[in-house]
């Protein structure tokens, strides 16, 4: 199956990168290849290190840019690039492309398990290895499910559609995706059912434990910042508002200075700012953007400059 999906923000995140032809790149989250691609045309003599973690994408993007001279495609995990980019003799970049989250593709193909609208096997590995999201609904104890749920998928029925995932476990095992929205379904009140599909919820969150997603994000923000020449940039896309705030907290943290209390009257900390805020505040999607990609109304773009 072709791997489909529609780049967020692209000429946004473009952009913000300030490309140089003679550049090395780092896409840390591949996909389709749809920013990769963008930024394969700005380049002239310049490397862009494509890395995906799913077999798929990897597939896809090798066969896209087979005859791109400056594409160099990378499997792992973006929270590993430092390591995976010195594996392959590269100490510094002057930009970095992070597109967090789950992809169109993974959405949308059923057997992957990541959708609640048709029936597979309850996966939601984005690597196509390790647990499952099976093992974790039925082994991880109430306490556990009810803190994924709450936290992760920001639901305030948690309580209760972990109380139900353990009953019905019990019965029997939770095998597909169709079986855990409807226990999730029978967890909520009707007018929650009327708003919406309720196991929408449940489901980014146990994709977010399953894959280690907001683990993964900081070891990779850090990992790209140190590996960022100065006058570098590193553009980061999140859907979730704990990834924006995780991103936010990390860019803050770079750009500040001073950290002595304000009735100092000389600085003693020494700290000085290791990098600035591209754009003072996230860029969002255009009201064309949103009219063609409904995916892109929750996302937001943060970039900053390495100094």
């Amino acid at each position: 199956m072709e791997f489909r999906h529609l780049s967020v923000l692209l000429s946004e995140t473009i952009e913000g990168l300030n490309v140089k032809p003679d550049g090395i790149y780092v896409d840390g989250t591949a996909g389709g290849g749809g920013h990769s691609s963008e930024i394969l045309k700005r380049l002239k003599s310049g490397k862009l290190y494509s890395i995906d973690r799913d077999p798929d994408a990897i597939k896809t993007v090798s066969e896209r840019f087979k005859n791109e001279p400056c594409s160099v495609i990378v499997k792992g995990r973006f929270g590993d690039m430092k390591q995976l980019l010195e594996e392959r003799g590269v100490s510094s970049v002057d930009g970095v492309l992070l597109d967090i989250g789950v992809s169109s593709h993974q959405l949308d193909t059923a057997s992957r398990g990541f959708s609640f609208h048709e029936d597979a096997p309850l996966d939601m590995r984005m690597s196509q290895e390790g647990q499952t999201a099976a093992q974790l609904v039925n082994t991880l104890p109430f306490a556990e499910l009810a803190r994924i749920i709450g936290t992760y998928g920001e639901d305030k029925y948690a309580a209760s559609i972990a109380r139900a995932i353990i009953r019905n476990r019990e019965e029997k095992e939770i095998e597909t995706t169709l079986e855990l929205a409807e226990i999730i379904k029978s967890a909520v009140p009707q007018k929650v059912r009327r708003e919406g599909h309720p196991a929408r919820q449940t489901f980014q969150a146990l994709r977010i434990a399953v894959n280690d997603e907001f683990g993964e994000l900081e070891r990779g923000l850090e990992s790209a910042f140190e590996m960022l020449k100065p006058g570098g940039r590193l553009a980061v896309i999140t859907f979730h508002s704990i990834e924006d705030r995780i991103t936010k907290q990390a860019m803050q943290r770079w750009c500040t200075g001073c950290t002595c209390p304000p009735d100092f009257p000389v600085c003693v900390c020494g700290n000085k700012p290791k990098a600035k805020l591209v754009n003072r505040k996230p860029l969002t999607a255009s009201a064309e953007e949103l009219a063609q990609n409904s995916r892109s109304r929750s996302a937001k773009l943060r970039v900053c400059e390495k100094l």
